[in-house]
């Protein structure tokens, strides 16, 4: 089906049983060409450095070196293979973006969901422009894409389409348009690594796309709203006030 020869793979997880299942649904992929496995971070490491591989299928959690450390490390070399990572948990998709993976697959795994990250992975290796190399993040460095877990699997998300992204408790629920999705992470963590030029709080559980807002209004006894693009009504905390007044020249 393809005519590049297949991804040297290299399998990482501290689980034998998820080890073997990974390497049966490897076996069923011609794009794949498993060259070894390795239980641990530092194991991963070092079969990396020998074995050169094109791809990783790598756990994310794991004990004293984890994938996250693992990828980071890779990466900073100078053959830096492709990465998806193969994890029981969503709550670190951001991080995973972060470190430039090409996919991000849940457990239990399905065939077809590897199969899709595989071609994922085929892209990127024959993608023209190699894919940009991880840094920690600096002011310009804005988030431009989530990770967000949708039934069995992750999907990514533009943040030029997210509406508005609310606080739920340890979550953020992502709006976008008539759709909303939920993920682990916090609020003030997300304003952080979003574009201030794109995107502004106006309540401590409330972040809202500038272009969303069609006006400001003042409800009396200090109390100012937002009125969004879609008629619905936003009330401004104090503390977030000041910037709102100031993205309106006032």
């Amino acid at each position: 089906m393809h005519d590049l020869q297949p991804l040297r793979t290299l399998i990482v997880d501290d689980e034998p049983l998820a080890v073997e299942r990974l390497q049966i649904l490897a076996a069923r992929i011609p794009a794949l060409h498993v060259v070894g496995t390795a239980s641990d971070g530092a194991q991963a490491l070092r079969l990396a450095e020998a074995l050169a591989p094109d791809l990783l299928l790598l756990d994310m959690t794991m004990p004293e070196i984890d994938g996250l450390a693992v990828a980071r490390q890779l990466a900073a070399g100078a053959s830096r293979p492709v990465v998806i990572f193969v994890t029981a948990h969503d709550q670190f998709a951001v991080e995973a973006f972060d470190c430039d993976a090409v996919d991000y697959v849940l457990k239990p795994v399905a065939q077809d969901r590897l199969t899709r990250a595989v071609e994922r992975a085929l892209a990127r290796r024959t993608s023209d422009a190699p894919a940009a190399p991880p840094a920690e993040v600096e002011p310009g460095d804005w988030l431009e894409e989530f990770w967000v877990p949708h039934r069995s699997e992750l999907i990514r998300l533009a943040a030029a389409d997210i509406d508005r992204i609310d606080a739920e408790r340890d979550y953020v629920r992502l709006h976008v348009t008539d759709r909303s999705y939920l993920m682990l992470h916090t609020i003030q963590g997300l304003e952080d690594r979003l574009d201030p030029a794109r995107f502004i709080r106006l309540h401590r559980s409330t972040i809202v796309r500038r272009d969303r807002i069609a006006g400001l209004r003042h409800d009396g006894l200090g109390v100012w709203s937002a009125e969004l693009a879609d008629g619905s009504a936003l009330r401004i905390g104090r503390t977030y006030l000041p910037r709102a007044k100031a993205m309106a020249g006032r």
